[in-house]
């Protein structure tokens, strides 16, 4: 059965970190949607507009898996919606995948999903992120939170939600020449449970 994904897309997101682990996940066989938050056309922090494959609906917990992209803009978006607080507690409950990358683990924190976990954000986000632990490296796992540091690991973390997902993501690695422009020794994974 393939794996689900939805990535949530809130004006002022970080374009490259939301397309480069869609594109991923795609290419590795996820079933990768893209959510707008409120609408489907949605405008980044660069000014590049996306037009979404669908809204946040309750159909977004059926997903194995929900990402959130940084960007100031979209990170305050996330942060201020009820909705998707709710759908991330869910998720959360039944111990589905919950991932943020760059400023977006603030929207954890605001949920509440942070208290006595480790993770990592874009740095300045520890002040911030007044619960669990702030970790340095470029990637945490702590049981169904996944956290990414920033824009330049998108793909390092697309690939590693791939995997978690039990996508066999090498072959991909070649054809996108992954290994020839990436030291993958240089990646750091912290995993906690």
């Amino acid at each position: 059965m393939t794996k689900k994904a939805e990535i949530v897309i809130a004006g002022g997101f970080e374009e490259g970190e939301a397309l480069v682990i869609m594109d991923i996940l795609r290419r590795c066989g996820i079933d990768c949607r893209s959510a707008g938050l409120t609408e489907k056309e949605v405008t980044g922090a660069h000014s590049i507009t996306m037009m979404c494959d669908k809204t946040l609906d309750e159909k977004t917990k059926e997903a194995d898996m929900i990402i959130l992209p940084g960007g100031y803009g979209g990170t305050e978006a996330m942060g201020g919606s009820g909705y998707l607080r709710e759908v991330l507690l869910s998720m959360n409950e039944i111990g589905k995948y919950v991932c943020a990358i760059c400023a977006a683990p603030e929207v954890l924190f605001k949920a509440g999903l942070l208290k006595d976990r480790k993770f990592t954000a874009y740095p300045g986000y520890e002040s911030k992120i007044t619960d669990g632990t702030y970790l340095t490296d470029l990637i945490v796992k702590d049981g169904n939170i996944i956290t990414g540091r920033g824009p330049s690991i998108a793909y390092a973390f697309g690939y590693y939600l791939a995997e978690v997902l039990g996508a066999d993501v090498q072959p991909v690695k070649d054809k996108m020449l992954y290994d020839h422009t990436f030291d993958e020794r240089a990646v750091t994974i912290t995993e906690v449970r």
